[in-house]
């Protein structure tokens, strides 16, 4: 039997989101910015997207903007910062997503804002006195705005940050919000409406939707230029020629997650306790990154005890049929090691591997999963 634990990397899309963009592909090839009727027909597909994909975050569809994912999401919303908004200051912390690290470390390197990283503790949550004292320095200097850029969820250890405590310290400071939601959005109710958040950024492929699309929300009132030139699609907002059957294919994936998200995540929550009970009964010394119990109900860090295999246990759990990802803290040949794990101070000699489940995961795929890492961490009979 194969498994698929991989999924906070992406998920297999779901069989209703395929039919749907399949429909468009075989009967809707028009260009949505022709006037004709067949670029009419394709346009109002775009737009009926939009707008069913506002509702569910209860903002307007105005504020809500097709990308081709979360990377050019997140880029946009912090280089347009700076360039548009008179961003001077970035704050944000070392565990993030590269999507956003390496853009707010290549601004620094330019010169145009300075970089500020606020503290995480060993289980990666983020210390909001140290990111309240961050924002009233950035606010004395008085040379400009300050964005801060902290993710819903982390993608590697499913540590959650308490966003509307963070957007409550932005609103005081003044500062601008920008939340990398790749990782919760359809896997919680997010209500924009509630969250004085000023950017949110989104990717279908991590809720059985597509690859190469996503969206950028943008809260009425923020005035940023194009990333993207070229066009004047997206409300002159983002140049190209849309990615028709993508924004269909999210919007239905969008649509299926909030419908059946209750009874998805009391299934995925039951898999991740079921694996981490396991784990804790049948390999010695096992511990968890992240905050196991109350973090992300779809991601379990799991850090194995030292062994001779460490090295190669994901390769071994691919041979097994076991699809999973992970690392650790250190640099290993041509790895160089994850970036989140060294900022939480993990130990280096134990590999870390992140097991991460979806609707279609059963409790049998986990017990094969354990059969053979119990194989793999036996202690030799004396």
């Amino acid at each position: 039997m194969k498994v698929y634990l991989d999924n906070a990397a992406t998920t297999a899309m779901d069989k209703q989101v395929i039919a749907a963009m399949f429909e468009v592909m075989d009967k809707h090839f028009g260009n949505p910015s022709s006037i004709h009727s067949y670029g009419r027909e394709v346009r109002t597909l775009i737009e009926n997207a939009r707008k069913s994909i506002a509702n569910l975050l209860h903002v307007s569809p105005a504020e809500i903007f097709f990308t081709s994912g979360a990377t050019e999401a997140n880029n946009t919303a912090i280089s347009c910062s700076v360039r548009d908004l008179g961003v001077k200051h970035i704050i944000t912390s070392p565990i993030e997503h590269h999507a956003v690290l390496h853009t707010a470390e290549e601004l620094a390197k330019l010169g145009l804002a300075q970089l500020h990283l606020v503290r995480v503790n060993e289980q990666g949550v983020v210390d909001l006195n140290h990111l309240e004292a961050l924002l009233q320095a950035c606010s004395k200097a008085n040379d400009g705005k300050t964005l801060v850029s902290l993710m819903h969820a982390n993608n590697e250890l499913g540590t959650l940050l308490p966003i509307e405590k963070v957007a409550d310290l932005c609103m005081q400071e003044g500062a601008l919000f920008h939340s990398d939601t790749v990782q919760t959005m359809a896997h919680y109710p997010i209500d924009l409406s509630r969250i004085p958040v000023h950017f949110v950024t989104c990717s279908a492929h991590k809720f059985h939707g597509p690859k190469g699309i996503g969206f950028l929300y943008i809260r009425a009132g923020v005035k940023i230029k194009p990333f993207v030139y070229g066009g004047a699609q997206e409300r002159n907002m983002r140049g190209g020629t849309e990615n028709v059957y993508g924004i269909v294919g999210i919007a239905k994936a969008f649509e299926l997650a909030n419908q059946d998200m209750e009874q998805e995540a009391a299934h995925i929550s039951g898999l991740r306790s079921y694996m981490r009970e396991r784990l804790i009964e049948q390999i010695p010394g096992v511990l968890f990154n992240g905050d196991s119990e109350h973090g992300l109900y779809t991601v379990l860090n799991v850090s194995f005890p030292p062994s001779p295999i460490s090295e190669m246990l994901l390769f071994r759990l691919d041979i097994e049929g076991i699809a999973c990802s992970g690392g650790s803290a250190c640099s290993s040949g041509s790895d160089v090691g994850s970036h989140v794990l060294r900022a939480i101070g993990a130990d280096p000699k134990r590999a870390s591997v992140r097991f991460s489940f979806s609707k279609y995961n059963t409790k049998a795929e986990v017990d094969v999963c354990m059969e053979k890492l119990t194989e793999m961490f036996a202690v030799p009979a004396n």
